[in-house]
């Protein structure tokens, strides 16, 4: 027993001894293998630039920016011109509108004129009453049938309202008919007007948008063809890309007066 004890104490701690050992040489390892940088592979290594495919991938990308510049610029171009037709039949319908009221104030300046004289002595019986009522009525639907009266108007003639008098003289309800037709006509023209210059407005900013985009798909074109390209050729192929220019019109002068009819 004394030997078994004698060698069991002498050979434990040479046997942990050399299991520290072993454990220390293994962490000593495992840290140079940590630290040591890793040498680079043939496969890990950075790949040589191209330039021949770089210069590939350049063009690719600028050819396609210049095929979505193009289509844009004639999808402006159409707008340009669409936007040039609505301003045109604005421009239409504004001088058929002033000459419209130019037409109904002449009638009303020349009515006016006549009312100077006295008015025609009729009798003031029941019967021409009624007549001077049946010339109004048919006054006022033959104006409304025409255009010249709208149908609330139409209702307040008929209705006897907005100082519709139908005890007056045909020829007091002439001068009043034909005063209400020229202001009608002159709101109506002053609505066309400002119509019309709301389209002047977004043609000429259409127009803008066209000859920018023009620019830009003729410089991204230019961009991807290499070599100068002479100023004409560049003038020619701006105005190929954006044909409507919307003239840049002068402040239009107002062409209604004030009527002279009271």
């Amino acid at each position: 027993m004394q030997t078994v004890l004698y060698q069991f104490l002498i050979e434990v701690p040479q046997a942990a001894a050399i299991w520290s050992a072993l454990v220390l040489l293994a962490l000593a390892l495992l840290a140079a293998l940590v630290a040591r940088p890793e040498r680079e592979t043939p496969s890990d290594a950075e790949p040589v630039p191209d330039p021949a495919a770089e210069e590939a991938a350049r063009l690719a990308d600028l050819r396609r920016y210049a095929d979505e510049v193009a289509v844009a610029a004639a999808g402006a171009a159409q707008t340009a011109r669409r936007r040039r037709e609505q301003w045109l039949r604005a421009q239409d319908e504004a001088d058929r509108a002033w000459r419209a009221y130019d037409e109904a104030e002449s009638v009303a300046r020349r009515l006016a004129g006549a009312a100077v004289l006295p008015a025609p002595r009729t009798p003031r019986t029941p019967a021409e009453y009624a007549a001077r009522e049946r010339w109004l009525r048919h006054a006022a639907m033959a104006a409304h049938w025409r255009g010249e009266l709208s149908a609330r108007q139409l209702a307040d003639v008929l209705a006897h309202r907005n100082g519709w008098d139908p005890r007056r003289h045909p020829a007091e309800q002439e001068i009043v008919l034909a005063r209400v037709v020229r202001d009608g006509r002159l709101a109506g023209y002053r609505t066309a007007a400002e119509r019309e210059q709301r389209a002047w407005r977004d043609a000429e900013l259409a127009a803008e948008a066209a000859r920018a985009l023009a620019v830009e798909a003729y410089a991204a074109a230019a961009a991807v063809r290499p070599g100068p390209v002479p100023v004409r050729r560049a003038e020619a192929v701006t105005q190929t890309l954006a044909p409507v220019v919307v003239a840049t019109a002068p402040a239009r002068p107002a062409r209604w007066r004030p009527a002279r009819v009271g």
